[in-house]
């Protein structure tokens, strides 16, 4: 496998978690997926239907056990890599819920993440530039940079947080899980116009989790997936995520087991 054609490939992957009264339950049930360079995958799906559980898969939450199956990014095992090397690496999940980490500024966050990922600190001059226009790119206020790590921060300012920062790392294949999830709507179009800039690049693949269409009519997609018990069980292209604007799961989730509630 090539670099330039293939960035992410998931090949029969289950997944387990342990549950607090029935012990481990398999939520991903042989998921194959491949993200290749510049490309947008939407993965789509009711709840329980094992959305979440494969980005924190992804991304090594310790939560998750993968039971069997490959993941692997331009060749290498990332099943065999430790969380920040995932990111070293460069996977980026945006996550459903950001958390907040008090006495950490955004701005050191910022420049610590992106010493981590390329290897050395960046020029402190070109770097604040860097952020500045990054910032300004999402209309976030420049103040946010000495506020504490999503601390008191809003719901459409935390995900805005989370899309500059895949901004600034430039991964190379970035998982946004549900990062639409309780944004108004202009919240939602600034959200979505900072996702479309680092597509516009060509250099990072994104997979785009989510329940609702809306976010779509703002970032159209190449390939739409569908999951429904633990398994990818429809794909196409942007017309699919038009019919389950009309027609819902309903076709895709009678007679299938959920996968989980913790997903």
């Amino acid at each position: 496998m090539t670099t330039a054609v293939s960035v992410l490939e998931i090949r029969n992957l289950h997944v387990s978690v342990d549950t607090d009264t029935e012990g481990p339950r398999e939520i991903l049930r042989g998921v194959d997926l491949t993200v290749r360079k510049g490309e947008t995958h939407a993965i789509m799906g009711p709840n329980g239907s094992g959305k979440s559980t494969l980005s924190y898969s992804i991304a090594g939450h310790p939560k998750y056990t993968v039971t069997e199956g490959t993941v692997t990014l331009d060749g290498e095992d990332v099943l065999a890599m430790s969380v920040d090397a995932r990111a070293r690496a460069g996977i980026f999940l945006a996550m459903q819920y950001p958390v907040e980490v008090p006495g950490v500024s955004v701005s050191n966050f910022l420049r610590s993440s992106a010493t981590a990922v390329r290897g050395e600190a960046p020029k402190l001059r070109t770097w604040v530039k860097e952020v500045k226009q990054a910032m300004a790119g999402l209309e976030m206020d420049p103040a946010f940079a000495e506020r504490s790590v999503n601390e008191g921060f809003s719901g459409g300012e935390k995900k805005r947080h989370e899309i500059l920062q895949m901004t600034l790392l430039a991964p190379k294949v970035a998982i946004l899980d549900e990062t639409d999830s309780g944004l108004d709507v202009d919240a939602l179009r600034i959200v979505s116009a900072g996702i479309e800039a680092v597509r516009a690049k060509g250099e990072t693949g994104i997979l785009l989790i989510t329940h609702y269409t809306r976010i779509l009519r703002y970032v159209k997609p190449e390939f739409v997936h569908v999951m429904a018990g633990g398994r990818i069980v429809d794909e196409g292209g942007p017309e699919l995520a038009a019919t389950l604007e009309d027609s819902g799961y309903d076709r895709y989730v009678k007679g299938v087991e959920p996968a989980a509630a913790v997903s």
